[in-house]
């Protein structure tokens, strides 16, 4: 794989120029496709209106047509004098003259019955005075007491002028659950207006489906909803009595704008809605069809995708050869000038090829020539500013440690403190001989713990022992080497940002071999950061917003690391709130006996 790779970075033009004639190919290609699917789509809608719009007047005639017959039968069940007679008086003791009652309600509810025979419905009624009557049951039907006890009963009463269609669906009775649409009709006197009983007329929705259903296929859906958004029926079984408050606004907003269809998403689809208002039933017929779906059937896709796939490979055949044959040449002078090893100025390429190559050949030794003299002062300089970067972070002592510093110890004089006095003085002048001395030295790990014993130390003086610090080194590190102030950064950014909220906590220092590194790790059981102030704290550093004791911040550690050592050693930094910081620093393994 390596050697595929390297042979290919000398084919770099040819690829930028191929990929480049490869898009431009694909987008014409994808373009084309685009404008004619576009051009189908555009078609498709222009013609569907059309269409659609015959299919629904003929959904709706079917409708109406039910509904012409509902209102027949509800007008001769007004108007029968039988019906109102059965319905409104009280029952008598003649037993003769009670079953005359109701032979003759019998007799005429089968003339009502035959306004609707040609539809699969049911006939109920139920009067002011308790009876009730359901007729034609060759099919389950709800029964009139079932019926009289719904919700549908009320709202029908509510509107006693009105013929209502309303879903009914059983949660228990002789249906088992299933939904049935109810056309209700409150029997009143004409004159006064007196409600004297409630006729119902009932269709199973599998039997309501079929005015609509051979219009529908699959990606074709109609579904027939009331005022409050409520399903009725639909081909989509799973859809019959759930509430879409998005759908009924839709239907509404396309018959208030008188739009002839409307575009929207559903679940992520493309769909196409039309909605007509039926006012005799006061539903709304809505009608869904999936756009992607009915597209697929009309445009065959797949095959305009294999004629352009085709095109696309033919196109591309020849421009790889083309491009190949222009750049060729190009490719051997890369290949030649590739030879030239990093920090090795001296391989000269070969004057060979047309004369665009040649001049660039020539072109290119010269520029070695000239290279050569500049590496050779730029290297001097490099070096010069280096050792200049490292003094100036390493030779800096903050002031106000050592005004702090010496107040401390003064104070400690006057409060007759003179040994813990002279011991700060002595751990001060050790810190201040390892800030100031050879900026090139490094001592071991165990004089980088004194030092950092001695800084704790001071610190304990002057604010108090209420951070511990814990050292951990294994035997085998004592002896390596590491740069001066290493650690002590870490140390001061624990003290002076782990604990303002807790006051207290530990600080551990551990020292350890891992593989060929040496691992140096503080940790703290404080507030801990995120990452952004973690990123804050790498710039303000940068920045020199706040100078640590030895001028050498958390950024400039890293920097500091890396500087010497190379890019594969560095600090790294881990905290999370709540939970404390780990801080670990990479070092090469040096010094060891």
């Amino acid at each position: 794989m390596r050697a595929i790779l390297e042979r290919l970075k000398f084919h770099g033009l040819f690829i930028k120029l191929f990929v480049v004639m490869v898009i431009c190919i694909i987008s014409i290609a994808v373009s084309v496709v685009w404008v004619n699917l576009r051009m189908s789509e555009q078609l498709f809608l222009d013609t569907f209106s059309i269409t659609n719009s015959k299919v629904i007047d003929q959904i709706r005639s079917n409708f109406e047509s039910f509904h012409y017959s509902i209102v027949l039968a509800a007008g001769n069940a007004q108007q029968s004098g039988t019906l109102k007679t059965f319905l409104t008086e009280k029952e008598s003791e003649q037993s003769i003259k009670t079953f005359s009652a109701y032979y003759n309600m019998t007799q005429q509810m089968k003339k009502i019955q035959s306004n609707v025979d040609a539809y699969s419905v049911g006939i109920a009624i139920v009067g002011s005075n308790g009876r009730n009557y359901s007729g034609n049951y060759n099919f389950a039907k709800p029964l009139a007491q079932e019926l009289k006890e719904s919700p549908l009963t009320l709202r029908a009463e509510a509107e006693p002028k009105k013929l209502m269609y309303q879903l009914y669906k059983d949660s228990g009775g002789t249906l088992g659950n299933r939904p049935t649409i109810v056309a209700t009709k409150v029997l009143r006197e004409q004159t006064t207006g007196q409600q004297y009983g409630m006729l119902y007329i009932t269709i199973d929705e599998n039997d309501f489906k079929p005015f609509y259903s051979s219009f529908t296929s699959e990606g074709n859906d109609v579904m027939i909803m009331d005022p409050e958004g409520i399903v009725i029926s639909s081909n989509r079984s799973e859809m019959i009595g759930q509430q879409n408050a998005e759908l009924l606004s839709l239907a509404r907003e396309i018959q208030q704008d008188g739009l002839d269809l409307k575009k929207v998403s559903v679940g992520g689809k493309d769909k196409l809605v039309l909605a007509e208002y039926l006012p005799s039933y006061d539903f709304y017929l809505v009608n869904m069809i999936d756009q992607r779906y009915v597209l697929g059937q009309m445009v065959n896709t797949r095959s305009i995708i294999v004629i352009c796939l085709l095109i696309v490979l033919a196109a591309l055949i020849v421009v790889f050869l083309i491009s190949r044959k222009m750049t060729r040449s190009l490719t051997l002078l890369a290949r030649q000038m590739s030879k030239v090893h990093l920090r090795n100025f001296h391989n000269y390429v070969n004057v060979s090829g047309s004369y665009e190559i040649r001049q660039l050949s020539h072109a290119y030794n010269y520029m070695l020539n000239e290279m050569n003299d500049y590496v050779k002062q730029l290297v001097k300089t490099e070096k010069e500013q280096r050792t200049a970067e490292l003094a100036a972070l390493q030779q800096q002592i903050n002031p106000h440690f050592l005004y702090n510093t010496l107040a401390s110890v003064k104070f400690l004089v006057q409060q007759g403190s003179k040994e813990k006095a002279e011991a700060t003085i002595h751990a001060l002048i050790s810190l201040l001989q390892n800030t100031i001395s050879n900026v090139s030295e490094t001592i071991s790990v165990e004089q980088e713990l004194v030092n950092l014993k001695h800084y704790v130390f001071i610190n304990h003086v002057r604010y108090g022992e209420r951070i511990r610090v814990n050292y951990y080194v294994a035997p085998d590190c004592e002896s390596c080497h590491v740069p001066k102030l290493i650690i002590q950064p870490f140390i001061e950014n624990a003290f002076f940002h782990a604990f303002n909220v807790k006051g207290e906590g530990v600080i551990r220092v551990l020292v350890s071999r891992e593989s060929q590194k040496l691992i140096c790790e503080v940790l703290d059981n404080g507030e801990g950061m995120d990452v952004q102030r973690i990123s804050e704290a790498k710039s303000k550093q940068r920045q020199g917003s706040r100078q640590l004791f030895s001028g050498v911040g958390i950024a400039n550690v890293h920097d500091r690391i890396r500087l010497l050592y190379g890019d594969d050693y560095g600090v790294t930094i881990q905290s999370e709130l709540g939970e404390g910081t780990r801080v670990r620093i990479t070092l090469p393994l040096v010094g060891i006996q």
